[in-house]
């Protein structure tokens, strides 16, 4: 099933400034007019100690892909796939654990690439979890899992090099930063660490990729307030700010529960209607709540005429999803579900409970993200 999302138009202007790039060449070009990408986003990758322990196959062995088989399909079909890794992998010498400070084993990051995922979100509240070797430890995890990250840095150069990705001749920039890291420490000789929310900061990474002729700027927000299912004036302030800048694509976690997803208008005439999202809720945690067992997968098309140079969005949809714990095979298991039951039957191993929990989950996101017939909405 497809759905259209709520739509709102803010009319901002656009600025630019050099520095140092990175580029992935990830497809080759396309001999069309025009070249479309197909990008996937979910929200917050948590590892809490049940995750981890279910996952443990023997003594410091875990595997996490069956956590994602159910949805691999969905992510691995897009060219590129982002999620907000909300812990770290700092090593077994730091201990595994779970909430309040996060450390998790690497395997997970092996399924991860199983499942599909290409870039990985790594500023938020919990990337400090283990200081800053943590942080150094993950960075170097996720590169030998061939993966790619945003948000946090292992240099002041590193910091300054703007990720940029060119597929099908649609050159994106993702940029990533973190409300706060939880009140622990970053070394004042190394604040390149972690991408802080900072409105000039963000202004001049974003002038920073538009003088490298990139032609979509992503930037992913981890902020707002847990369990709230509306932005807050914080967040709609920094998206304000960022649209004004020359954001495209705006992405956001943290809440752990889904917020809505809306269009917006610019100034920017090579891209001028983007899309944020303000949080995609939880793609896999231990949180069994209401509201935060849930996410969406959200899949947007876009659209390049490499003779104007214009994009759009030409296509946008989501999967709502739900997280089962329970016996499939055996006992505790996680499993991300999509939870719409009429183009996704529900497996066998649900109890009458879990059906009505993955309902309830499937009505709960349609609601907040199908709008009502009273809103204007883009036919897509």
């Amino acid at each position: 099933m497809k759905y259209s999302l709520v739509v709102i138009f803010i009319g901002l202007t656009f600025s630019f400034l050099i520095k140092p790039e990175r580029i992935f060449n990830v497809k080759h070009v396309q001999p069309d007019s025009l070249q479309t990408v197909r990008l996937t986003f979910v929200g917050d990758i948590m590892c809490h100690g049940p995750e981890f322990e279910s996952a443990k196959v023997a003594a410091d062995s875990f595997d996490f892909r069956p956590m994602f088989g159910a949805v691999k399909n969905f992510l691995s079909s897009s060219d590129l796939t982002f999620g907000n890794l909300e812990t770290t992998i700092a090593g077994k010498n730091f201990k595994y654990s779970g909430y309040p400070l996060f450390n998790s084993p690497s395997a997970l990051l092996y399924a991860l690439k199983d499942a599909g995922f290409d870039i990985l979100f790594t500023s938020n509240n919990h990337c400090m979890d283990r200081g800053e070797k943590g942080i150094l430890n993950t960075i170097k995890k996720i590169r030998d899992n061939s993966l790619s990250y945003a948000g946090t840095n292992e240099s002041q150069h590193d910091r300054d090099s703007i990720r940029t990705f060119d597929v099908h001749g649609i050159k994106i920039a993702v940029l990533a930063y973190t409300y706060g890291v939880n009140g622990n420490y970053i070394p004042k000789n190394a604040g390149y660490l972690v991408n802080l929310i900072d409105t000039l900061r963000i202004k001049n990474d974003i002038r920073s990729a538009r003088a490298k002729s990139i032609d979509v700027i992503l930037v992913y927000f981890h902020f707002g307030m847990e369990y709230q299912r509306q932005p807050n004036s914080y967040q709609q302030e920094i998206v304000k700010h960022a649209i004004a800048y020359g954001a495209n694509i705006i992405i956001g976690s943290h809440p752990h529960v889904i917020e809505p997803v809306q269009y917006f208008q610019s100034k920017d005439r090579n891209f001028p209607e983007g899309i944020v999202a303000y949080s995609l809720g939880n793609f896999i945690s231990n949180q069994r709540w209401r509201y935060s067992d849930c996410g969406v997968i959200l899949n947007l098309t876009l659209t390049k005429n490499i003779i104007s140079k214009r994009v759009s969005i030409s296509k946008t949809d989501f999967i709502p999803t739900w997280v089962f714990k329970g016996k499939a095979v055996k006992e505790n298991e996680f499993i991300i579900l999509p939870s719409d039951t009429s183009e996704y039957p529900p497996p066998a191993y649900l109890s009458k409970a879990d059906k009505r929990k993955l309902t309830e989950s499937f009505a709960d996101t349609e609601n907040l993200l199908r709008p009502s017939n009273d809103e204007k909405i883009f036919a897509k």
